[in-house]
């Protein structure tokens, strides 16, 4: 199935019009809590321009790991970053969440949305909102707030967001002019992540070839002793399925440069994939990429097959053409979208499919052959300094 991919809502005013009208009050810099993974933040873009234009500021973003800064690197609705390391481990013993708190504590007469699902979440972001002095007004969880059946996590987020602290409800209260239009997230990149990207790709000699991204590795399939044995692991997807996969990419579109990708903790994962394939002189490889690179590279790719998994997620943002693949999740609720408007199909995924490897091969190579080419001019690297 092609997951539909609005980048606005029907009948929406303009978001220009939006933005002159959305302030009413003074602007105040909302805070936003998420300590979720990698798709998990970039599912809160559309959800960070609808309070920059409701509140007049870019937000302040509280996140896990580095990868808000890589992500929201060229992101106006964002202004700055209170990064965790962990969440985990008492507060009384924590000084890196004791700093978090006090850089809380600079903010505390702002708006502070936690985006928390989990009750047991929201149990480490208290404790630091008190320490921090936050007032409980100036608070609003999205914990006691009930998803509809069949929404998507990113309509969820942006329902939240036209909730009000109490704090702000006479100061910023919500209006119907200021409902957001974007409802899928859209990332940019920044000069010095393409320069990297393009010296990157001259560096291995695949400057001004079509690119296609394979991403076979998710959250779960590194464990600390190795490799999770794909029984455990419903977005598996068997090696001779990707090596069958990339083989008729490549002899699809010779010209392309076929990358399993991912992070390094995934290298030996990734290469294994690679020693099952048959490459003889085709044009497939393994790449670890640092998360700017990978977003950089999406930027220019010609498409991408992905398990269901954050990077998935940052190439439709990133208007990479895209091939999903779902095991026990319902895409109803998790499918990537791209406020790019560029295509992205869904294979598998609840309540048909439980398991990735039950999808085969020839679905896979099928959807992949329907996808869109993107324009040339789009996917075209700088070659002024080649």
């Amino acid at each position: 199935m092609t997951a539909r991919n609005p980048s606005r809502r029907e009948g929406a005013t303009n978001a220009a019009s939006i933005t002159s009208t959305a302030v009413t009050a003074a602007p105040i810099t909302p805070v936003v809590i998420r300590l979720g993974r990698l798709g998990d933040t970039i599912l809160l873009q559309p959800l960070l321009r609808k309070l920059q234009q409701r509140y007049g500021k870019p937000c302040r973003v509280l996140a896990l790991g580095d990868w808000p800064q890589v992500l929201f690197s060229a992101q106006p609705e964002v202004d700055g970053f209170i990064p965790l390391r962990s969440q985990y481990g008492s507060l009384l013993f924590s000084p890196p969440r004791w700093r978090v708190a006090m850089a809380l504590r600079r903010l505390r007469h702002s708006p502070f949305y936690i985006c928390e699902p989990e009750p047991r979440a929201g149990t480490k972001v208290r404790p630091m909102l008190a320490l921090a002095g936050v007032p409980a007004e100036n608070c609003q969880f999205i914990q006691p707030m009930t998803m509809l059946q069949d929404e998507h996590w990113i309509d969820w987020l942006l329902r939240f967001g036209d909730q009000t602290p109490d704090a702000f409800r006479v100061s910023h209260p919500w209006t119907a002019s200021i409902a957001s239009t974007e409802i899928a997230p859209q990332l940019q990149v920044t000069e010095a992540e393409r320069d990297d990207r393009d010296a990157w790709l001259r560096v291995q000699g695949m400057l001004g070839r079509p690119l296609v991204l394979l991403q076979p590795a998710n959250k779960r399939t590194i464990r600390w002793n190795g490799v999770r044995h794909a029984d455990d692991d419903d977005k598996s997807w068997p090696a001779e399925r990707w090596g069958a996969l990339a083989r008729a990419i490549s002899y699809r579109l010779p010209q392309a440069q076929i990358l399993f990708c991912g992070s390094a903790a995934e290298a030996g994962y990734i290469e294994s994939l690679l020693s099952a394939t048959e490459t003889g002189s085709l044009r497939i490889d393994t790449a670890v990429l640092p998360l700017g690179r990978l977003k950089a590279l999406l930027e220019i790719a010609h498409s991408m097959v992905s398990v269901d998994t954050g990077p998935a997620h940052l190439a439709a943002a990133m208007g990479c053409p895209l091939v999903v693949l779902f095991g026990g999740r319902f895409p109803c609720m998790w499918a990537p979208r791209s406020g790019h408007g560029s295509a992205v199909t869904v294979i598998g995924g609840m309540p048909e499919v439980r398991r990735i490897d039950e999808i085969d091969t020839v679905q896979v190579i099928s959807a992949w052959r329907t996808l869109p080419s993107r324009c040339a001019a789009e996917v075209t690297p700088d070659l002024s300094a080649e």
